[in-house]
Parts: structure tokens; C-alpha cells; sequence
């Protein structure tokens, strides 16, 4: 893996998706840290979602789910949240902060690597 791939697949990955309820969210959220998929989870209720679904506008209370991890994880991280989520096409989006504290992304980086 060159110098360049290496820096990438460690970069910092905040990942989202949105769930019907804070009990399947908690539940997601708790596997994803027990698999080491994210560093930590953070979940935030009384999110309003309005969407086009099959033709009619729809709209739901949600609970908004943010995982912390790296690049390198997207491909599982992503896969499991696509297997557990209850929705039939479920919000899964990853973005990388531009800046970050360095210290908190080196321990996400070893959260998500530790085989604990």
C-alpha cells in the first residue's frame, strides 16, 4: 500500500444514517462500536424527515445515528448498517472533516483497529 493510500484509508469518517426509533438506534449503535466498525456513536432523537417515497411525500420523526471511523472501514461499516437497518433503503452517508483534532482522530484510528 503506498504512503498516499495509507494516509486515505486512515482519514477520519463520520458516517450517518437515520432510524425509526431511539431502541433501534441504540441497538445499531451499539453493535457497530462492539464490532469495532466505529470509535463511537452518537445519536440524536427529534429529527424531522421529509422525503418522496413511491410517489407520495412522506413525513416521520426519526433518531439521527453518527458514527466515528476511518476510511478504511467504509466498506463494512456501510455493508453491516445496509444487513441490520429495518428501513428498505436506508440513508448511508460518510463524510470526511476537513480539519480535526489530531489526538481524538488517532484514537478513533485505534478503536477501530483494536481487536478487543
Amino acid at each position: 500500500m503506498s504512503e498516499n493510500s495509507l494516509a486515505n484509508s486512515s482519514k477520519l469518517l463520520v458516517v450517518l444514517t437515520s432510524l425509526p426509533n431511539l431502541e433501534v438506534a441504540t441497538a445499531l449503535a451499539r453493535a457497530l462500536v462492539e464490532r469495532n466498525f466505529a470509535a463511537c456513536v452518537q445519536l440524536t432523537e427529534g429529527i424531522q424527515s421529509i422525503y418522496r417515497w413511491k410517489g407520495k411525500v412522506c413525513e416521520e420523526h426519526e433518531v439521527l445515528l453518527s458514527a466515528k471511523t476511518i476510511a478504511s472501514k467504509w466498506l463494512e461499516i456501510s455493508s453491516f448498517i445496509q444487513e441490520q437497518h429495518p428501513y428498505d433503503l436506508p440513508e448511508i452517508l460518510a463524510f470526511s472533516p476537513e480539519q480535526y483534532e489530531k489526538q481524538y482522530g488517532k484514537w478513533v484510528q485505534s478503536e477501530v483497529n483494536s481487536k478487543s
